[in-house]
């Protein structure tokens, strides 16, 4: 009997609860609604590494930078009934297709329905991001205005079997841009010591100028064991004492 009393109060204190959660997370829905971004993150990937983990249905044969996503801090899934509509994208798709494509899906548009949905009705609060065709554009405009694929080839940081150091890649980028970077590596099993490049991060104001990425969206959204992990693979910062593998693309029949 003590038993069963026991339960059922542990049961209505659960209950008890209940409310508290949902206020919490409408609240965090609302406050990304009603507080727009105050810094942007875009994020480029290597496309490799990217099936080098997820192991890629068709080998995109892809050997640059392509985009990620373009990320508000602090903020995701703002308007759910907001859905990516591939016309409103009709005017940029040759180059959303060339730098921006879904690496895991070639010739798909699930990346860019994710992204829309997940950050870009989030990007959307403010004016010169508010519709689909602004917030996909300002992604590209960024990609080939930072140009990350040339900026490594000028420091000899390029695809090959030798490897490089954190600091290396962190110095080539910060003397380029003058912000700091965040450099994220698959890293290796207990067994191994080299760690492979990415995906990389460049931050931005809402005036679109370049910022210190000291601190990004995933810090606190996301729950892995050093606070950095990423939303997509299996990423985290770099290790500074680790070698980096940056693989060269395997062309694959």
């Amino acid at each position: 009997m003590t038993s069963q009393n026991g339960s059922g109060r542990r049961a209505l204190c659960g209950w008890h609860f209940l409310p508290l959660l949902i206020v919490f997370f409408l609240t965090e829905a609302s406050d990304c609604k009603s507080h727009p971004w105050n810094s942007i993150i875009l994020t480029q990937h290597w496309p490799e590494s990217v099936c080098l983990v997820d192991k890629c249905k068709e080998h995109p044969k892809i050997d640059y930078w392509t985009v990620h996503g373009l990320w508000p801090k602090k903020s995701m899934m703002c308007n759910n009934s907001w859905h990516f509509n591939i016309k409103n994208v009709e005017n940029i798709l040759v180059d959303l297709k060339h730098f921006w494509p879904d690496v895991l899906h070639p010739n798909g548009t699930q990346l860019w329905k994710h992204e829309w949905q997940k950050h870009g009705t989030c990007a959307a609060l403010r004016e010169p991001l508010n519709s689909q065709e602004k917030y996909f554009s300002k992604a590209l405009e960024l990609y080939k205005k930072l140009d990350l694929n040339s900026v490594l080839a000028k420091f000899h940081i390029v695809p090959s079997a030798e490897y490089y150091m954190l600091e290396e890649i962190e110095n080539a980028l910060l003397s380029t841009y003058g912000t700091i970077p965040k450099i994220q590596c698959i890293h290796p099993t207990e067994e191994g010591s080299v760690q492979t490049l990415g995906q990389i991060e460049l931050c931005f104001n809402t005036d679109f100028q370049l910022l210190n990425c000291t601190e990004t969206i995933y810090n606190k959204l996301n729950l892995g064991s050093n606070g950095q992990r990423s939303e997509y693979l299996d990423l985290s910062v770099c290790s500074q004492d680790l070698k980096i593998y940056y693989p060269p693309v395997e062309h694959r029949n």
